[in-house]
């Protein structure tokens, strides 16, 4: 957590990033997000380099534009950090508990593939699928508050709105390009994505914004996501009664 300070590089803070370095910021964004669905290697260990790729490639990106400088968006990952980064993956299942039938009874939902295969998915399968997701649900933090930072950067620096006004259409923004990148996962079902994926982005993405630390949001996505899988993979090995 980094109390006190405000959210990194939009005001220039602690690094200055300049247009063009935004653009190549947001261009990585969405490079890495295509290279994640294009990179065709389903089987460990290969299946672990779209995740790094897909998570390392914009951080390395933000670094060459900010002088290699190591990137804000992290804060020290404490007691407290994980502490709230649980509750707050605990407030995500819950939001998603309480939208989700509701959106089931009026559009329909898909279900998540990676849920579906963890049922009959082996303890070593288990490990390395929780490994590689781990890796990619931190991915996902980075591609979701770097465009929010890019976005409150442009309504504030260059279209001349207050950092409020800003800050509501870059949360905006990234809900709706995170709930976007849920759409192939998801069978391309955009209430489902909108209003589920988004309403739990809502709370990934006020962790950040109080905490400004995204080992913190990283963890709830974490929580949340693994909560999911576990379930999956534990209801796909209840003992089954031979009779």
């Amino acid at each position: 957590m980094r109390d006190g300070a405000d959210l990194p590089y939009y005001a220039g803070e602690p690094v200055d990033i300049s247009p063009a370095g935004w653009l190549i910021v947001m261009a990585s964004v969405v490079l890495a997000f295509l290279l994640l669905l294009a990179l065709p290697l389903p089987t460990p260990p290969l299946n672990f380099i779209p995740a790094i790729v897909f998570t390392g490639l914009p951080l390395f990106a933000l670094m060459a534009v900010s002088g290699w400088t190591p990137p804000a968006i992290f804060g020290p990952i404490t007691g407290r950090g994980i502490a709230m980064g649980l509750g707050a993956g605990l407030v995500t299942i819950v939001v998603s508990f309480m939208v989700g039938p509701i959106v089931s009874m009026l559009f329909g939902v898909a279900a998540n593939p990676a849920a579906i295969s963890l049922a009959t998915m082996g303890t070593l399968d288990l490990v390395l699928f929780l490994a590689r997701t781990f890796i990619q649900l931190i991915g996902e933090e980075v591609v979701s508050i770097l465009p929010l930072l890019g976005v409150l950067w442009l309504c504030t620096r260059k279209c001349g709105l207050s950092r409020r006004t800003g800050l509501i259409a870059a949360v905006v923004v990234s809900t709706l390009w995170f709930a976007a990148m849920h759409l192939p996962t998801y069978d391309w079902n955009v209430a489902q994505c909108v209003l589920i994926i988004g309403s739990a982005r809502l709370v990934l993405t006020m962790t950040y914004l109080l905490t400004r630390n995204l080992w913190v949001s990283s963890i709830a996505h974490i929580a949340n996501d693994w909560t999911l899988f576990l379930t999956a993979y534990g209801l796909g090995h209840l003992p089954v009664g031979t009779g």
